[in-house]
């Protein structure tokens, strides 16, 4: 299985993942057709982080006959410490051909602008290009007098404010490929979601604001084609860091992580943790697109390493290079490793109804699986011993919920470990019986590689045929199998 694993330990940002999987191998031709589209400019440098090279990626705006499509573009050269008042970035990027800061737009989800009252002193137009990711309040001053040579101004912010349809009807309008396309609007559901949670306002007639920028989109969509030319066939990420401090916002200062961070987290299967350093490290839009494609993991699973690259974020800290981490390579198992802990407990006191209501109501709350074993406690009373598979994330809430619905006063966990899953898809197989049609779902299992070892008909549908039909449960489920058996 060819794999894509992300060490998202310094936090993840559009640019960082562009940046990321064009270092670990993709083809960044691929991304011509979002600069057609929004007439921008993918510009890709490489810039060193604390001692490792990383592939940095700016969103431009096409150049035009007079140079720099707004007349304001430059190459700020001030340097600045993520403990300065102004949480900037002193980012030494002498040598790199994009500008050295950026103030990025896809951060701006549930943010803010505050950034509109500088005084330089100097008297042109000031463009930054913070890439960290930040929104902060600009309300300084720079008495600096230096030269500004760049031909490209960043995408920052530029093109209207879009709302929701108008982002997916702009991605629809690119042409792409199929899986792409709903990749990419998927991503887009998933911010619009957040921002309407976080606002109290309805997906259709929420504005993504800097989100649904030129420079965002590019960010969204030049990572789904870089992810589909690097032909993966599963992504994971381990825990990802979300910084720590506060944020300024349009309503005030949060702190790390911000409400819309937060809000795509939910819909997340993988797991946050604060820090290493006081400042903000997850962007809503990395978020949200490791949030569509990823899976999580506590470890990096084995695999046989074909490529790695690092994308290179924002931020310079003194013992922490500000880049993610990408690596790709053959997952090597044919079965795929899952993350899990198991939670049991022993009872001698549960009714009938509470153990049976057991499997339902733990599933609700993030039960994998979930079994209970007739046994024998101590003075030779019986018991049942009650077993639930969880992912490392779910364990708390699991436990509070057997807890509660049992009685019991101890439930122990025996760690984070793994299991082994097959791939599993879902058929419909039609059953011809007496000139009717009927459909049961059949459960397809294989590996990695595509072999098929097993099938099983869904029990609730077979049984539904069969108090129409007077079969018996198992011959439906048989007759279903072979049906699926050959369809193939």
């Amino acid at each position: 299985m060819r794999l894509l694993a992300f060490d998202g330990r310094m936090g993840a940002s559009g640019d960082m993942l562009l940046g990321a999987l064009v270092a670990a191998g993709a083809d960044p031709s691929v991304l011509t057709p979002v600069e057609d589209a929004l007439d921008v400019e993918y510009r890709r440098s490489e810039v060193n982080k604390n001692g490792i090279v990383a592939t940095k990626v700016d969103v431009l705006l096409a150049e035009t006959d007079g140079g720099d499509p707004r007349g304001e573009g430059h190459d700020d050269d001030h340097k600045q410490s993520p403990d300065d008042q102004h949480t900037g970035d002193d980012e030494d990027d002498s040598d790199d051909e994009t500008p050295a800061h950026r103030l990025r737009g896809d951060f701006a989800l549930g943010h803010g602008h505050g950034h509109g009252d500088h005084s330089h002193g100097h008297d042109h137009s000031h463009a930054h290009d913070h890439s960290h990711d930040h929104n902060h309040p600009h309300d300084h001053n720079h008495p600096h007098d230096h030269s500004h040579a760049h031909d490209h101004t960043h995408a920052e912010g530029h093109g209207p404010h879009r709302t929701y349809p108008e982002v997916v009807e702009l991605v629809e309008s690119m042409d792409l490929p199929s899986n792409v396309e709903d990749d990419a609007t998927a991503i887009f559901r998933i911010l619009g979601e957040a921002e309407a949670t976080v606002h109290g306002t309805d997906l259709k007639e929420t504005h993504f604001h800097e989100v649904g920028a030129d420079d965002a989109i590019a960010d969204v969509v030049g990572t789904c084609l870089l992810l589909s030319d690097l032909g993966v066939e599963r992504v994971v990420t381990g825990p990802v860091s979300v910084g720590g401090g506060e944020t300024t916002m349009s309503h005030g200062t949060y702190p790390i992580p911000a409400p819309a961070v937060l809000n795509v987290v939910e819909q997340a299967d993988w797991s946050i943790r604060g820090g290493p350093v006081e400042a903000e490290l997850l962007t809503p839009t990395g978020a949200a697109i490791l949030a569509h494609v990823a899976e999580g993991v506590e470890t990096l699973p084995s695999l046989s390493v074909e490529s790695s690259g690092y994308g290179a974020g924002g931020w310079d800290f003194p013992d922490h290079p500000n880049v993610l981490r990408a690596i790709v390579g053959d997952g090597g198992s044919r079965l795929a490793r899952d993350e899990i802990s198991v939670l049991e407990t022993n009872l001698d006191d549960a009714s009938p109804e509470i153990l049976g209501s057991l499997q339902e109501t733990l599933k609700d709350v993030g039960a994998r699986d979930v079994s209970i074993i007739p046994t024998t406690m101590k003075k030779s009373r019986p018991g049942h011993l009650v077993k639930a598979v969880v992912k490392p994330e779910d364990v708390e809430r699991v436990a509070y919920k057997l807890a509660v619905e049992t009685g019991t006063l101890g439930i122990r966990e025996h760690g984070a470990g793994h299991r082994w899953t097959a791939h599993r898809e879902f058929e419909t197989a039609t059953l011809d019986i007496g000139g009717n049609s009927y459909d049961v779902t059949v459960k397809v299992a294989s590996d990695a590689d595509g072999v098929v070892y097993d099938r099983s008909a869904e029990y609730d549908d077979a049984l539904a045929v069969a108090k129409e039909t007077g079969l018996a449960v198992r011959e439906v489920m048989r007759r279903a199998v072979d049906v699926a058996a050959t369809d193939e």
